[in-house]
């Protein structure tokens, strides 16, 4: 199906999420930059998507906790792309912890990456777009930053953060005609829940990138996806802090 886009960035591309929407954007016409460490990983998906007919996609080996080379890199693939009307930071950590387990390098690793990597790639953007009056920015947050839960009280902790960013990044942007996106999936199949015991409603990643794109398309504030967990964190939101000490969440 054609997307409204012509240039897209997807950061964190090599995988789950980040994988199929660039294989989505990408039969639908849309030129890609593919952002990822691995680049072996991204070397195939390029090959995949030539191969499929899909637009040019384009592959930058990053580590997004290198933030200082993210505003010259932002720039040459801007350039190289020929533009920018859309980018998506869906890079995300959440290492695993058993439940006595506290680990600063993990929590630092996972701020590092899932807030403060968004933070230098979406700013970027934020600044282009502003000058431009047109853009779309989507950052993948989460479920489990609308309460603390006990089992990955830092990873809960980043895309709260990452949550509250991007609200107040729309409420900057609004007046330029920019749209700032921000998606809540539940779990998805990708390597992040390989292996995870607590999985409810469960879905591919294909779906998920199918959503979030419908979600884009229309300028939505905030979705969730499945769109069913919108209620669910609703009454989870609406727990008392006593309940939710009890819950093995």
């Amino acid at each position: 199906m054609p997307v409204p886009w012509q240039h897209a960035i997807i950061v964190g591309a090599s995988s789950g999420i980040g994988a199929e929407l660039t294989r989505q954007l990408a039969d639908g016409g849309c030129r890609t930059a593919l952002v990822a460490r691995r680049a072996p990983e991204l070397e195939r998906l390029v090959h995949e998507i030539a191969a499929r007919g899909g637009a040019e996609a384009r592959a930058y080996v990053h580590d997004v906790t290198h933030t200082d080379q993210v505003p010259t890199l932002f720039q040459t693939i801007c350039r190289e792309l020929g533009g920018l009307d859309l980018i998506v930071f869906a890079a995300g950590i959440m290492p695993r912890l058993t439940a006595d387990e506290y680990d600063f390098a993990k929590d630092r690793a996972t701020i590092e990456v899932n807030v403060l990597g968004a933070v230098a790639w979406l700013n970027q953007a934020a600044m282009r777009f502003a000058r431009a009056g047109v853009g779309t920015i989507v950052g993948i947050s989460s479920v489990a930053g609308d309460r603390g839960r006990r089992g990955y009280p830092v990873y809960n902790a980043s895309k709260a953060a990452l949550t509250t960013y991007l609200e107040a990044l729309r409420n900057r942007l609004a007046p330029c005609g920019v749209h700032v996106v921000t998606i809540k999936p539940g779990p998805v199949a990708t390597p992040m829940t390989d292996g995870l015991a607590n999985t409810p409603f469960l879905i591919p990643a294909e779906r998920a990138a199918r959503e979030i794109l419908v979600a884009a398309r229309r300028g939505r504030a905030t979705a969730y996806t499945p769109a069913l967990w919108r209620p669910i964190m609703g009454v989870i939101r609406a727990l008392p802090s006593a309940i939710m000490r009890r819950l093995p969440l």
